[in-house]
């Protein structure tokens, strides 16, 4: 009888077990990768709508920086522990309930270092599965401003949505490639810490605290943001009166523009995702425990 292991992974089994599932997830069909991919797309909205509805009620603008605060009688830090915590969610589904995340797959420059997959493989999973997470970010937007929940708690949901759009397209382009950087080498530390698991319960206790602590942080995640700002954008868009009504609650909103989403934020932030990720993450993972592999 073959041995039954129940205790965690060891690091150098974890990095060949990224190398395997990096060459799994870069072999599959692009058709099944491309809808895991919208569903990972979903899941991390799902993240990010619990997260705002949870940090509505008392946000603030800081004028200098744009940076989003709270005031909801709870210290800052406390407020942004408790958004982090419910924003694990996104993860948690996409780990557990399976779907391709594009800053997650950043894990794959693993198998690839390790030539077990080519550039083009690992350049068109990260295509296909960016634009497939797009797609379900933005059509989880797009339904969520026909349920109108923004308008829920007596407006304050929608506030809440706005002001953090606005701070993310706040930001100077070098702020958010660094917010980047950080925010993925905790996501990639997350789905390389799940790599030493046995259970469910292993992977999601493994998500937790660095998820947590990039939202608390407040780094940037240019999948969670294909959610964030658009959202925003949709509802300045198609509820102009809506918007009007909570205009001097929302202060910067002149800053809330696609160009500001895609050059201020999502451009940068994603650039900063693959370098947190593949190369601070997978690269020196790789480069301990499988480089001299076959020596």
């Amino acid at each position: 009888m073959s041995e039954i292991r129940i205790d965690a992974l060891l690091p150098g089994e974890m990095a060949t077990r990224a190398e395997y599932l990096g060459v799994r997830k870069a072999e599959m069909p692009a058709l099944t990768m491309f809808t895991l991919a919208v569903l990972a797309g979903a899941f991390i909205s799902l993240g990010a709508i619990f997260a705002t509805t949870v940090s509505a009620g008392g946000m603030s603008v800081t004028a200098a920086d744009g940076a989003v605060a709270f005031n909801t009688g709870l210290p800052y830090g406390v407020t942004r522990l408790l958004t982090g915590l419910v924003f694990c969610l996104g993860l948690i589904l996409v780990v557990v309930g399976g779907a391709e995340l594009f800053t997650g797959n950043n894990m794959i420059v693993m198998a690839w270092a390790s030539k077990k997959v080519s550039t083009y493989a690992l350049l068109r999973n990260w295509g296909i599965v960016y634009v497939g997470n797009f797609v379900g970010a933005v059509g989880t937007a797009l339904l969520m401003l026909a349920s109108k929940q923004y308008v829920f708690g007596a407006n304050s949901v929608g506030v809440a949505a706005l002001k953090i759009a606005v701070g993310k397209t706040s930001l100077d382009f070098w702020q958010a490639f660094a917010l980047g950087i950080l925010c993925n080498a905790l996501v990639c530390m997350a789905v390389w810490l799940t790599y030493s698991a046995r259970s469910t319960m292993d992977k999601i206790v493994a998500i937790i605290f660095p998820i947590t602590a990039f939202v608390a942080a407040g780094f940037e995640h240019s999948i969670a943001n294909m959610y964030f700002v658009p959202y925003a954008l949709f509802i300045q868009m198609f509820d102009p009166e809506f918007v009007a009504s909570v205009a001097e609650k929302v202060p910067g909103l002149e800053k809330l523009t696609w160009s500001g989403f895609f050059l201020n934020n999502l451009i940068p932030v994603t650039i900063g995702n693959i370098i947190g990720g593949a190369v601070l993450v997978a690269a020196v993972y790789w480069s301990v425990f499988l480089r001299n592999k076959d020596k």
